[in-house]
C-alpha cells in the first residue's frame, strides 16, 4: 500500500469514524462513489489502520427509566446504574452524556451552555468533530469562580474548540442588584450579540444547583435575602437557569424582582431541547423539582439519585 492511499484511508475513517460525516458528504469532499468510500472502509479496517473497540463502560436501569418517564412528563430521562467503584461514577456520566450530546448536536444549532463542574467534566469527553452551521453561546451571566476551571467562558470556549465553530460570551456576573445597570447592559455593545444569539437557542445543557452552590461564592454568600426578594429561602428544592424554584419545579423569584443578568426565564423554558446532567444524590430533592416542573427535556442522572427520587413517590 503506498503512502498517498494509506493517508486516503486514514482520512476516510477519520470523516466516518470520528467526525461522524454522512457518506454522502465524504462522497463529495472526496469525489468518490458510495461503493468505494465503503470499500475503503472496510480495507482500512482490514489492514489495521482502523481499530474498533466498544468500551461502553455504564448499564442503564431501564426499569428506573420507565417509572420516571411514566410518573412525570419528560420525553427522555437516563439512569446511568451505579459502578461498583464509587470514584468511576463522574466519568462514567460524563462518558455518556457527551455520547449523547453530541449524537444530539447534528439537529440543532445553537447550543447554550451554563456553567459547572459536571459540564466541564462532559466536555472533556468530546470527540474532535468540524460543523460550519454550529454555534455555542452563554445564555446568563458567569458564576464568578475565576479561580475555576469550570468558569462560564471556558466552557463555550472549550466547547466550540471541540467543533471548530464560533462561541459567545456574556463577560458579566449571573447576578446584579442594580436594575438600571442590568437593564444597561442588555444594550453594552459587548452583550447585544450574544443574547441575540442566546435568543435563538434551540439546545441548552447544564446542571442543577442549590442555594449551596450560591453559598461557595463570596459576593453572594451575604447578599441572598437582595438575589432572591420575597423568596421563602427554607422553600428551595433547587436552581436552575441561576434561579431558584420549590420541590414541585414552581420558580420562586417574581420576574420584576430577577436578578438574573439573562435572557428571559420564558425564552429559556421555551429551547425545543433543555438537557440537565445530574451526579450528585444529595441534588435528588433539586432533581425531583425539575422533573415535576417539567424544566427539562431530557435528564441524565445516576441510580442512586433516581432510587431517592421514587422513595418520595
Amino acid at each position: 500500500m503506498d503512502s498517498q492511499h494509506q493517508q486516503l484511508l486514514g482520512n476516510l475513517a477519520q470523516d466516518y469514524y470520528l467526525s461522524k460525516m454522512a457518506i454522502s458528504d465524504i462522497s463529495k469532499k472526496y469525489s468518490l462513489s458510495r461503493y468505494l468510500i465503503m470499500k475503503y472502509l472496510d480495507e482500512a479496517f482490514s489492514s489495521g489502520i482502523v481499530d474498533i473497540n466498544i468500551h461502553t463502560g455504564y448499564d442503564r436501569n431501564a426499569q428506573l427509566e420507565h417509572e420516571l418517564a411514566q410518573k412525570f412528563n419528560i420525553k427522555n430521562i437516563y439512569v446511568i446504574k451505579d459502578p461498583n467503584n464509587p470514584l468511576d461514577r463522574d466519568k462514567i456520566i460524563a462518558n455518556f452524556a457527551a455520547n449523547q450530546i453530541q449524537s444530539l448536536i447534528k439537529e440543532y444549532k445553537v447550543i447554550g451552555l451554563s456553567w459547572g463542574e459536571t459540564i466541564y467534566n462532559v466536555l472533556d469527553y468530546f470527540s474532535k468533530q468540524t460543523s460550519h452551521n454550529l454555534t455555542f453561546t452563554q445564555f446568563m451571566g458567569e458564576n464568578m469562580k475565576y479561580k475555576s476551571s469550570a468558569a462560564s467562558m471556558r466552557m463555550v470556549q472549550k466547547a466550540a474548540s471541540k467543533y471548530d465553530c464560533p462561541y459567545y460570551t456574556i463577560p458579566g456576573p449571573l447576578y446584579i442588584l442594580n436594575n438600571a445597570a442590568r437593564n444597561a447592559l442588555y444594550s453594552e455593545p459587548a452583550f447585544t450579540q450574544a443574547f441575540d444569539v442566546a435568543n435563538r437557542m434551540d439546545m441548552l445543557i447544564c446542571g442543577l444547583g442549590t442555594l449551596q452552590s450560591i453559598d461557595s461564592i463570596p459576593a453572594w454568600h451575604n447578599c441572598k435575602n437582595l438575589l432572591f426578594k420575597g423568596v421563602n429561602l427554607s422553600q428551595v428544592a433547587g436552581m436552575a437557569f441561576g434561579r431558584p424554584y420549590d420541590i414541585n419545579g414552581n420558580f420562586l423569584i417574581h420576574p420584576n424582582d430577577d436578578k438574573t443578568l439573562s435572557i428571559p426565564l420564558n425564552k429559556i423554558l421555551n429551547v425545543p431541547k433543555r438537557l440537565a446532567i445530574i451526579q450528585q444524590k444529595s441534588k435528588y430533592q433539586a432533581v425531583l423539582g425539575a422533573l415535576r416542573g417539567s424544566l427539562f427535556t431530557d435528564i441524565i442522572l445516576t441510580e442512586s439519585i433516581a432510587l431517592r427520587i421514587t422513595e418520595r413517590l
